[in-house]
Parts: structure tokens; sequence; C-alpha cells
């Protein structure tokens, strides 16, 4: 597998299912750096960029019938759940921003998982009082009530053209008829072997009678997730919290000690909410807002940092990336504290977003030196009060724009295939704080804010984006990622905004990442080792790691729209009208 950001595969053509596997691929250099841009796919009609060029093709297939964005956001969400089942799902969550430049009004949906009914507070305990990963991680407890099929039927049902049935056709196809195996897919499901084929429902679906793996070039066909497809379609979102399907599910997790039942289905429903808004530099931001941590601090860490002129000191140069660390740090540390599902905990949303509050953070940054993690705490935004994901983005020609992050948590979440339906369970427990002051998986601290609570929504990273610039839609983006996500999302903005680079210059373009603990400025390939030693005479602890993130995104400028896909997943595409 491709690892390191400029050895990273990219797909630069794609063609029909029957021949699906027989793309190029090639590494791109380090060209980025050096000043030349990489093209972004331009679309004037429409454009849809995913990670997962069937989802892309299907979508892009509704624009050019006369559907609008939401139409295809949806049809893309269910093809994303059939092509790509480590993160695209049907048993997850997740969160979408829909604009219309018509009604001037940017909306969010909130079909985040919830903890079941049953759940308590000390569940992933052990007998120790300590927390016990396997069991919030990789056990029936680790499942939320999955939201992924309310939300996606509301956003149609409200924002749609099109009915639930058109919308799932192309994804009951590819589940039924099947599609071509891509090395990605297939080098997934090796790397998860041992967590998969601990069951024997997950083993059935993901490999062959024989145990063995599928490889590139071979068909791979689903015929209990075609079935449950076909009844959701048929019967409506109903179905599928109320119907067979929840019976499905409910056996599942009765069988094996799971706490989800049927009234707990039968109760879940997405909610609309109002976006967080900041602005940055004239333009105005948009993103999720609780149980989303991503929104609230893409927005504050924009507001500290437009107190610098980060154009001038150049991309990815040392004094800029000191800044954005710093910044970074800043903002996780109140995500320790204050974040949560606004639901059950007051959340000082207003003060952290709030510029007065940013100006406070930036005067103790000191421009020349690190700050030490471990004297840094959460910050007191309170005055000012007057967590492998996939994400979408698309812009269709009357105006509307989505954009959409989902997931299951873990690649192929708790690796747990509901028998005879044939979707994996979201792990999405472990993203509570099991244990006040305890990691989870992505090293993110929490507190008595995102406490397991019976119904509560988990607190969660994800920050699907817009930016729009005197009323009208500029940018689209979001990324999965965990806790990178925010960063990798804010540094498409800033590389946009700031650096003036293209889309998928701004897409391709090497990252960082600090999320206060632990102590360690995480970067990719590709940057100056120059910058890199001045980092570290600053004071920083940096470690380059692998790739981050996987942002897909679209920006519309002069009339036209430009799509970036990010050269991250080989599967990833780009595609315009």
């Amino acid at each position: 597998m491709c690892k390191g950001l400029f050895r990273l595969c990219v797909k630069i053509s794609t063609v029909a299912l029957s021949t699906a596997l027989l793309f190029a691929q090639t590494s791109f250099s380090a060209a980025i750096i050096e000043g030349e841009r990489m093209s972004p796919i331009p679309g004037k009609d429409g454009m849809v960029v995913t990670s997962h060029f069937l989802a892309t093709e299907s979508a892009l297939d509704v624009l050019k019938n006369g559907g609008n964005a939401i139409d295809a956001a949806v049809t893309a969400a269910f093809s994303l759940a059939v092509t790509q089942p480590r993160s695209g799902n049907i048993g997850g969550g997740g969160f979408m921003l829909i604009s219309s430049e018509k009604k001037d009004d940017v909306v969010a949906i909130d079909y985040r998982e919830k903890a079941p009914g049953k759940a308590t507070v000390d569940m992933f305990l052990n007998k120790d009082g300590e927390a016990d990963s396997e069991v919030s991680r990789y056990s029936h407890l680790a499942s939320g009530v999955p939201g992924t099929v309310a939300g996606l039927a509301m956003a149609l049902e409200k924002y749609g053209t099109i009915n639930l049935e058109q919308a799932m056709a192309p994804a009951i196809k590819l589940a039924e008829e099947g599609f071509i195996v891509t090395p990605r897919f297939s080098e997934g499901l090796k790397e998860k072997e041992k967590m998969l084929k601990k069951w024997e429902s997950s083993t059935k679906v993901f490999y062959k009678p024989d145990g063995t793996f599928y490889e590139p070039g071979e068909l791979f066909v689903q015929p209990d997730l075609a079935a449950t497809l076909k009844r959701i379609a048929k019967n409506g979102v109903k179905e599928f919290y109320e119907g067979k399907t929840a019976e499905l599910l409910v056996a599942e997790m009765t069988k094996h000690g799971g706490l989800i039942t049927m009234e707990d289905m039968k109760n879940y429903s997405p909610r609309i909410k109002t976006p967080v808004h900041g602005t940055y530099r004239g333009y105005d931001i948009y993103s999720m807002s609780p149980p989303s941590s991503g929104g609230a601090h893409v927005i504050q860490i924009l507001n500290i940092l437009e107190g610098y002129p980060i154009g001038e000191y150049g991309h990815n140069s040392a004094k800029t990336i000191h800044l954005m660390a710093e910044a970074m740090k800043r903002a996780y540390s109140d995500r320790s504290q204050y974040l949560g599902d606004d639901d059950f905990v007051e959340v000082p949303l207003k003060g952290i977003i709030s510029k007065k509050y940013a100006d406070s953070l930036r005067q103790k940054i000191d421009t020349e030196k690190a700050t030490a993690s471990k004297t840094i705490a959460p910050d007191k935004p309170q005055p000012y009060e007057s967590d492998e994901t996939t994400h979408f983005s698309i812009v269709d020609k009357f105006g509307n724009a989505v954009s959409n992050t989902y997931t299951i948590n873990f690649s192929y979440g708790s690796g747990i295939v509901v028998e005879g339906a044939g979707f994996l369970l979201n792990n999405e427990m472990d993203d509570f704080s099991a244990k006040p002051g305890v990691p989870n998986a992505y090293g993110l601290l929490g507190g008595e804010a995102n406490k397991v609570e019976p119904n509560k929504r988990m607190l969660s990273s994800m920050s699907p984006t817009i930016v729009k610039h005197e009323g009208k839609n500029f940018l689209v983006t979001g990324s999965p990622g965990g806790s990178r996500i925010i960063t990798t999302t804010l540094q498409v903005i800033m590389n946009v905004i700031d650096h003036g680079l293209n889309i998928q210059s701004a897409v391709a373009a090497p990252r960082i990442h600090h999320q206060w603990l632990p102590d360690e400025l995480r970067v990719e390939e590709g940057l100056s080792p120059d910058s890199v030693k001045l980092l570290e005479e600053m004071g920083h602890q940096v470690q380059q790691k692998s790739a981050m993130g996987a942002i897909q995104s679209i920006m519309v400028k002069d009339g036209m729209m430009y799509g970036g896909a990010d050269p991250r997943r080989s599967t990833a595409l780009a595609a315009g009208l």
C-alpha cells in the first residue's frame, strides 16, 4: 500500500462498472511545494467529489437527470454504503450541511448515533474501574443507535426532488449485481482479517466461502445488504427502525449482550440544527454545531489566526505552521472540557467562537517559541457568552451545496455485521469519555461533558463545512480522519483563502496537526527540511507520520465549479457537468 504524502496513489481515470478496475494510477511529486499547481476538475452545471468513483458516478447521474445536490448526496451516501463498507454505511451516523443560495440559508442535519436507553456511565469500566477499550470498540456494547437512514431520508424529504426508492436504486444495483474489487478494497479486508473473522456474520459477507480473500478484479456481491436496501426503498425509513431490519439488528444485540432495543430504534430521530457561523477575512464559515466539536474549533482556530498576516508568512513556512500549531493546541484543550451533546450539557458555544475570546488566546501565544502543552489548560470562553469516516461534497446548478460527513467510527466500525442484514455495526460508543481524563482511540481527552448517558449523542470531530462569499457558495469541504478532521478542514480553508491555491492544490498540499495532547507536532512528508529544523528550534516536537485525512472539496468561482479529490484515497473521484 502506498504510504506517505508523496507516494500516495492518484486515480486519474475511471470507466464503467464492468471494467471499473482498469483505471490508471500515478504518484504525484512535491511540485506543489515548488509552486506548480495541480489542476482541479472543472464543471459548470454540477460537481460531485466523493471517496469512491462509483458513488461519484451514481450521484453525477442524478444531477444529469435534473436532480438537485440533495438528491445526489443521498444517492452517493447509499452507494458508498455498498462500495466502501469500511466507512460508508447505513449502520452509523453523521452530519450534513445544506446551503441554498436562493434562500440565502444554511441548515444542518444532525443524524449522529445515540446511546441506547440502557447505557450507563460506567458501562466501559472494568472491575478495577479502568476504561476497557476492547468492550467500547469491539463488542456489541460499542454500538450506538444508527442515524444514517433517518438522516438521509429527512434530507431527501425536506430538500430533495426525488423519492427514496429512486435515490437508493444505484446502491441496490451495486449490492445485488456486485462491483469489481479495487486494490484498496482488497487490502482493507486483508488488514482487518483478524477483527472481521472474529464474527461468523462478518466472515460470510467479506470473505469467500473457503475463507480466502477477494482479490482486485473479482466481483463482490452482497445479497443480504441488497435485500435490506430493497426493504427500505419499498417501505421507507420506518422499515429500518421498526420493521424486519430493526428486528434483525435487535436480535443481533440480544444474542451477544448488546443494549439496543426495538424501543431505541423506534425512538431515534435526526434533528435539523443551526450550523455554527463565523467569519474569516471577509468569508462566511458555516460548519457543524454540537455534538460535533469540529465546527466550533475550526472557527475558533481561524479566529485566532486571523490576527496574523498568514499569507505574508507563506504557505507551510515555519512561522505559519508554528502559529497554526499554537492555535490548535488551545482549541483542543478547550474541546476536552466544554464540548458534548448540547441536549445534555451547557456548551459555551458563543464564547468559543467569539472573536474577543480568540483575541485573549492569541495574546498568550509566543510568536517565536512553542508553548509546552502541559502548561496549557482549558481556558474560559464563558465570559464571552452573550471521530474511518468518509466525506463528500456536491454542488448543483440551482445554487445548492451539500457537505456531508458520516461514519461508523473505526475502519469497518466494530467489525460486526448484523446477521441476515448485511451491514456493519458502528462502534461510536467509544467516542464518549469512558472515564474522564483517559484518551480515546484518537488520543483525545474528554471530560464530564461527554460522559456516557442514555439517549445521548457522543461527541464528534466531523466538520462538514461550507464557506460563502457575498452570499454565494464558495467552498464545500470536509474530511475523515478522527481527531485530524478539524485540522485537515482548517488547512484547506486557509490554503484557498490565505495562500490562493486552487482547490486541487489546496487538497493535495502537505498537512500538519497538533491536538494539545500528546505534545507533538505531526507532519506529513513534503515539508521543507529547513522548516522542520526551524520548528524544532522553536521547541516543537516534530513527528513525521502517515498521511492525514481524505478531504473531498469543491470551489465555486466565476460561474465555474472546481472539484478537488484527495489523492490520499486511490478510489476518490471528482467529476463535473
